[in-house]
């Protein structure tokens, strides 16, 4: 599972890197978390931890710019007495 998930980065398959620095203790703490799970290195538990809150993240985003149905009326309504419609 954690390894699909961090082979989905097309720049991962190309070998496309950067370097992230995290404080000492957090890097032992998180080693310390990952033994006997499916993650291998600290790196790939950081990247599939941060492709989660990146996607929460945009998730959230998203929801937040779209309309409610309360808002499409009231935006029709408008259209309607300018007579765009």
């Amino acid at each position: 599972m954690f390894e699909d998930e961090f082979k989905k980065d097309s720049d991962v398959r190309r070998g496309k890197y950067t370097t992230v620095s995290i404080p000492i203790t957090l890097y032992n703490r998180i080693k310390e978390l990952i033994k006997d799970t499916g993650f291998t290195s600290v790196s790939q538990f950081v990247t599939y931890i941060l492709r989660e809150v990146i996607a929460s993240m945009e998730r959230e985003k998203l929801e937040s710019s779209m309309i409610s149905e309360e808002e499409k009326k009231r935006i029709i309504e408008k259209l309607r007495k300018l007579g765009y419609i």
